[in-house]
């Protein structure tokens, strides 16, 4: 593990706070950055996302696909958990929380907002994450490989009907296409240019100049992962200043969420007998999110500083301390699974 792996949530934590602060100092430079747009798509923040998805888009190797049919149980669990119950409880937390506990706290427009936000982190499972997971986890890497491969090719087709579907059901307004521009700009167009690259430079199979041209681009995506946070906490800075008992709100049914989900995967995990090498990351791929994606669409969707923005930006605050605390848990557990 690199030292920014090793030390996410620190770069992150530092990060966030550097965009409040910045957001606060200097209002205007953030509201020109958030007018450069075009049919709903802020190309500043398209190009940060693209920076740091493409790289993990050049690691993912589809002839592995062919070897799904050799440990079937473990792809089962990861799309059992990231297309038939993660997205539709994320939806109902929602619900619950914003129309129910919540509602006498937050408008109903800005209450649908959050909804939004949530329902758009739940369709969204991790991609590029959850290879970090995995290594932390002492995770099989080539069958991480296949999961995150096979769940590409399923978001391509599955996100937006079932983005689209759950905000329907939640009386939220969806423009379909604005959603499906989003699944092309930010899934198939990265998708696409890291199976050219990869085939391109990966001719002899062997992976040499692969590996080089990895290390090369790791960086940018760290640029691209630090830097897109920065330019999001900047957005909402007022409103985290303003309200910071909104984080609160909606990071309350965000933690049921992800807590609730890997409970849910990693018992049954256990009571599949997969190895933990396979269990541990399916569960992290089903528990985390596609947060660039979500950010993304959110902002496309709804505006920079909406709610449903917000809502995937504390998706963000929440996730890396909660997931590497699940690390934590799967590797102190590790014995539940028979292995020492």
């Amino acid at each position: 593990m690199g030292t920014f792996e090793r030390y996410l949530s620190v770069w992150v934590g530092i990060c966030i706070i550097a965009g409040v602060i910045l957001g606060n100092l200097f209002p205007h430079l953030f509201e020109q950055i958030a007018s450069l747009k075009f049919a709903h798509v802020n190309f500043v923040v398209a190009v940060l996302i693209w920076v740091m998805i493409y790289p993990m888009m050049v690691q993912i190797d589809f002839s592995s696909i062919k070897d799904v049919g050799k440990k079937p149980k473990g792809l089962l669990l990861t799309l059992v958990i990231n297309w038939l119950i993660k997205p539709f409880t994320m939806a109902l937390l929602g619900w619950l929380f914003f129309k129910g506990i919540f509602a006498d706290w937050v408008d109903p427009q800005t209450a649908n907002e959050y909804i939004a936000g949530m329902i758009l982190l739940g369709v969204a499972p991790c991609t590029a994450m959850v290879f970090v997971w995995s290594q932390l986890t002492k995770g099989d890497p080539n069958y991480t490989l296949v999961q995150v491969s096979l769940n590409d090719i399923i978001m391509i087709f599955a996100f937006a009907p079932i983005a689209g579907f759950l905000l329907g059901v939640t009386d939220i307004a969806v423009p379909w296409s604005t959603l499906l521009l989003s699944v092309v700009l930010y899934v198939v167009i990265p998708l696409v240019a890291g199976v050219a690259t990869r085939k391109k430079v990966d001719k002899q199979n062997d992976h040499s100049q692969l590996d080089r041209l990895l290390s090369t681009l790791k960086p940018w995506s760290m640029i691209g992962l630090l830097a897109t946070v920065v330019l999001l906490f900047g957005f909402q800075a007022e409103t985290l200043l303003s309200q910071p008992e909104v984080i609160g709100l909606i990071a309350i049914p965000l933690l049921i969420q992800t807590y609730g989900i890997f409970a849910i995967a990693y018992l049954w995990a256990k009571k599949m007998k997969l190895p933990h090498n396979i269990a541990a990351p399916a569960c992290m791929i089903g528990t985390s999110n596609f947060f660039e994606l979500a950010v993304a669409v959110a902002i496309s969707l709804f505006g920079l500083h909406s709610g449903a923005a917000l809502a995937t930006v504390v998706g963000v605050l929440v996730e890396v301390p909660v997931m590497l605390s699940l690390v934590w848990f799967a590797n102190r557990t590790r014995h539940w699974f028979g292995e020492h």
